[in-house]
């Protein structure tokens, strides 16, 4: 999933850089706020974006005496800084710029190009319908990434159990980004329509609160898988069920995993075993069951078994 998440990454900052530079030009010929908005909107979609690849990278550092258990969890950090980028640097800027257009709403002025005089809507229409078509194709990739991904569950289900932010926050984003061309869309062609200049800040305000909305959302994902998430209930049971089929197990306590990384996974796992085994036996049962675990579950990179009676297990708290 690594290769997958990377490809839509840079996909999504090559289109956005674009995008960022035509909406720029566009916002400082017309004078429009929801083109300048969809700029900044943009350019922080770019910078968003490095910042992925940048937790990426850094999640891959080997272990050390420091971090025995790696770095996987950089890309969480990192997933987490660019929900916040998006909130205040997307969203809460729109919202500014809307507000101080609707107080000093301006028609969009015309631009002088290559020595002719284009209307403003014209420029903002054809800036915008480039945008529309950049973004989809980022966004096309972005979803057949995360299609790949999700298998048989519903997409907002798959994006809540998904341990991949970079790839998520990637499809968010794109989602997003097409919502906020939309609403800009309707903000000139309405503005100019009515004769009303300040729905162009009005759909300023509606882009805003759409990314602030996407924000919100990817800081409680994020959040989540930052402070460490158990793995699937599907590879618990399946964990559960391979330790059972052991003919010296006599019941499984608890199986406990976490998120170490969006492709590693640590197990700890306590086992009630039959008390007449010797330890030359079950040292060789632990080693057993872990390179079964790691064969069939690659993303299984840590085993820990705890062998402990039923009794004394029961008197330790597990987390429901």
């Amino acid at each position: 999933m690594a290769h997958e998440s990377n490809g839509a990454i840079y996909t999504a900052a090559g289109a956005n850089l674009a995008i960022a530079a035509a909406k720029f030009v566009g916002a400082f010929f017309t004078g429009s706020s929801a083109m300048l908005a969809e700029g900044v909107h943009s350019l922080v979609d770019t910078a968003n974006q490095i910042l992925l690849l940048i937790g990426l990278k850094r999640a891959k550092r080997p272990a050390n005496a420091r971090h025995p258990f790696g770095y996987g969890r950089e890309i969480y950090f990192y997933a987490f800084i660019v929900a916040l980028f998006i909130f205040l640097g997307g969203g809460a800027f729109a919202i500014y710029e809307g507000i101080h257009k609707i107080q000093h709403p301006e028609a969009p002025a015309d631009a002088v190009i290559w020595g002719r005089t284009v209307p403003g809507l014209w420029v903002n229409l054809a800036i915008l319908g480039f945008a529309v078509v950049a973004e989809g194709y980022s966004c096309l990739v972005a979803i057949r990434a995360f299609w790949s991904e999700k298998g048989s569950r519903p997409p907002i289900t798959a994006i809540r159990r998904s341990k991949d932010p970079a790839l998520f926050t990637v499809l968010v984003e794109d989602v997003a980004a097409l919502l906020g061309l939309l609403v800009a869309l309707a903000g000139v062609v309405l503005a100019h329509v009515l004769d009303w200049p300040a729905l162009d800040g009005w759909s300023s305000v509606g882009i805003g609160l759409i990314l602030i909305g996407m924000a919100i959302f990817l800081m409680i994902e994020t959040h989540g898988l930052l402070i460490g998430e158990a793995a699937d209930p599907e590879l618990v049971a399946a964990i559960t069920a391979a330790m059972r089929e052991e003919p010296g197990v006599h019941h499984v306590n608890a199986v406990l995993t976490q998120h170490l990384g969006p492709q590693d996974i640590l197990v700890n796992v306590s086992l009630d075993m039959d008390d007449a085994m010797r330890a030359g036996e079950i040292e060789a049962l632990v080693s057993r069951l872990e390179a079964t675990l790691k064969r069939e579950h690659p993303t299984v990179t840590r085993v820990f078994i705890e062998v402990q009676s039923r009794r004394d297990a029961a008197a330790t708290p597990v987390p429901a």
